[in-house]
């Protein structure tokens, strides 16, 4: 990278702090990827209090889930940078990016990349996890998968050979519409990545997705992760193929 480059890389990751500024305090942490050699540089907001007085008057009560280090997410990555051959250069979306630690090691194995997630601060730090520690911002799209008039513009950006997403399934009632949703987004023959820290909810998932065609392989990750307290999760990446 020649000056040049430099400084317009530096003036860009300045935009994108100041954008998010108002989330309070920053904090830049080392976080490891299993099978990645180089820690990611991961800056997030910390003071939860705050973020949950800015979405108050939210009418959904969109809760601020994005600013967390979850293992499903790094799992995700982890799963990604094992086999990069299966999102390198193949049109990609995830739903719910978070703060972009999936999307960074999914744009750095070559994956065309839409992010998505309902909170732009979300967005903008997963533009800013991907340049600092890639050099390329992905494209991103504010939605709320849930939400019926956001999943049509998601269709009508489908479909994609490659879905992400990293703790989507909280409750039974996201089953049936996820399902829907895919069966719409997934290309013939493509590939849903599912992440999860064995949540109910998940397991449900995969055996209603099982009954309608898709075939999964599984593969458990450990640790370890940036929280002490999550030292016994073990996450769960599912690799879905949409049936042909």
């Amino acid at each position: 990278m020649d000056t040049t480059e430099s400084a317009q890389r530096d003036a860009r990751l300045q935009e994108l702090i100041a954008a998010v500024i108002h989330t309070g305090e920053l904090v830049t942490e080392p976080v490891t990827v299993p099978g990645v050699a180089t820690p990611l540089q991961v800056t997030r907001p910390t003071n939860t209090d705050l973020l949950l007085d800015q979405i108050a008057d939210d009418p959904e009560q969109n809760l601020p889930y994005w600013a967390e280090l979850w293992p499903s997410g790094i799992a995700l990555a982890a799963a990604i940078a094992r086999e990069p051959e299966l999102v390198a250069g193949h049109r990609a979306l995830e739903l719910g990016c978070g703060i972009g630690i999936t999307a960074a090691i999914a744009v750095q194995a070559g994956a065309e990349l839409i992010a998505t997630d309902y909170a732009p601060e979300s967005l903008t730090l997963t533009r800013y996890t991907s340049l600092a520690n890639v050099g390329v911002e992905p494209e991103t799209l504010k939605v709320n998968w849930r939400d019926a008039a956001d999943q049509e513009r998601l269709v009508a950006a489908g479909p994609f050979p490659v879905v992400l997403a990293a703790d989507v399934l909280y409750e039974r009632r996201d089953i049936e519409p996820l399902l829907d949703l895919l069966d719409r987004l997934v290309a013939s023959g493509g590939l849903f990545w599912l992440a999860h820290p064995g949540r109910p909810p998940a397991r449900a998932f995969l055996e209603e997705a099982t009954r309608r065609g898709w075939t999964s392989e599984t593969t458990e990750y450990t640790g370890p992760w940036p929280d002490p307290n999550d030292e016994f999760i073990v996450a769960y990446v599912h690799q879905l193929r949409r049936h042909s």
